[in-house]
């Protein structure tokens, strides 16, 4: 009986566990690497030719391309984008929101998220479980956290373009849009967005919480 209760406490501690541990100091992504079964994860890169640029990415010093209806971008940079990050159960992105800029409602099945405003006003929120929303104001230097799985989105708060890091704690945390599952056009989603800010006031306030 207790053999039986160890095995069944290690089963669900591994099962929510972000990403699995890795087994050795590094394993960054194998470039180009065609695999003929499938991991979970990416084939590491053979340790004998493993150098410092594995461990660096300059694809986030440049702002992405807000020309678009959304007039905002997200840069995702994963383990394949990234070959340092392989098994550490990491990823980066970095938004760039125009002064009108949106983020639609989006979750990360597989991972929380931890925002930080470098430049601008956004103004972000997520929605839980028993659909209460929670919202704020993010200024320069502020944290929000979104938790793992939770609906949540952001909107540039300000009078100019807003900047914001984002970390999550898996390699591939993967996204679902409320767009893209049930088939809503953009303009309705931001639409709705814009509501959802102006309902709570403004979007710049001396409050943090709306």
């Amino acid at each position: 009986m207790k053999t039986f209760v160890v095995i069944m406490f290690c089963a669900i501690i591994s099962s929510v566990s972000p990403d699995p541990d890795n087994m050795q100091d590094t394993c960054p992504t194998a470039p180009g690497e065609q695999s003929t079964f499938f991991i979970n994860g990416y084939p590491c890169k053979n340790p004998t030719i493993i150098n410092a640029q594995d461990f660096k990415s300059s694809k986030l010093t440049v702002a992405g391309d807000t020309n678009n209806y959304l007039q905002s971008n997200v840069t995702l940079l994963t383990a394949l984008e990234f070959p340092g990050l392989n098994t550490l159960g990491l990823s980066v992105s970095r938004m760039d929101l125009e002064r009108d800029g949106t983020v639609p409602f989006h979750s990360h099945p597989r991972s929380s998220e931890l925002l930080f405003v470098v430049s601008g006003v956004v103004f972000a929120g997520f929605v839980d479980t028993n659909n209460k929303i929670f919202q704020t104001v993010l200024r320069k230097g502020d944290v929000f956290v979104f938790p793992k799985g939770l609906l949540h989105f952001c909107l540039s708060g300000g009078f100019e373009r807003a900047t914001a890091l984002s970390f999550y704690n898996s390699q591939n945390p993967g996204v679902v849009t409320i767009g893209g599952v049930f088939g809503i056009d953009q303009e309705h989603i931001k639409n709705m967005m814009r509501s959802l800010a102006t309902g709570s006031g403004s979007l710049v306030t001396d409050g943090d919480e709306l």
